[in-house]
């Protein structure tokens, strides 16, 4: 019976180290920095796949584990099936008891929900910025590193290994060797 910790945070430039310290008691830690919104997110397959009926998972919060309700269960399912229970830190819930698994599945339904408002606001205000003209959108990031992706690729570095290095997106870093080849 192992305890596992599964940590996330969504970009590179943000540090996994405050979920690192709440899961230190766990034996094994998986780590990633990757959008929640991201199917392929290896840790999170690599934990599923790891444990074992009688273990526990743990996350600090809901949100570093799933990125809406629907996915949310299908994990808490998913280890339910293997025997495995599931601990969110921050809110206490655990799985093994059946109003836990009720708790999970409401606090999944309002956190989407809550996630949906935000986004609506989110969007609205974007729309308002844009009828002022002060809306400049998000920096560009793979743009600038135009220049180091072409001349990585020339040193013979293969395109994941280029996107991981620099912390761009593989389709950018197609899209760039397309403009270099169109030009």
């Amino acid at each position: 019976m192992a305890t596992v910790g599964y940590a996330r945070v969504s970009t590179t430039g943000q540090s996994l180290d405050t979920q690192i310290e709440a899961l230190s008691g766990c034996e094994k830690i998986f780590r990633e920095k990757i959008s929640g919104a991201k199917d392929d997110r290896p840790e999170l397959h690599a934990m599923l796949d790891f444990v074992r009926e009688g273990d526990t998972v743990y996350v600090t919060k809901l949100d570093r584990l799933a990125r809406n309700t629907r996915h949310l269960l299908d994990i808490s399912e998913y280890l339910q099936g293997k025997g495995v229970a599931l601990n969110i830190l921050n809110i206490g819930i655990n799985t093994v008891t059946p109003t836990g698994k009720l708790m999970l599945t409401m606090i999944g339904a309002i956190a989407t929900f809550e996630r949906e408002l935000m986004q609506e606001r989110q969007a609205e205000g974007i729309a308002l910025a844009k009828a002022k003209g002060v809306y400049k959108g998000r920096k560009a990031t793979a743009r600038s590193k135009a220049q180091e992706v072409i001349e990585l690729l020339e040193q013979g570095l293969n395109k994941p290994v280029v996107f991981r290095q620099l912390g761009i997106g593989i389709t950018s870093i197609y899209r760039i060797i397309r403009a270099r080849r169109d030009s």
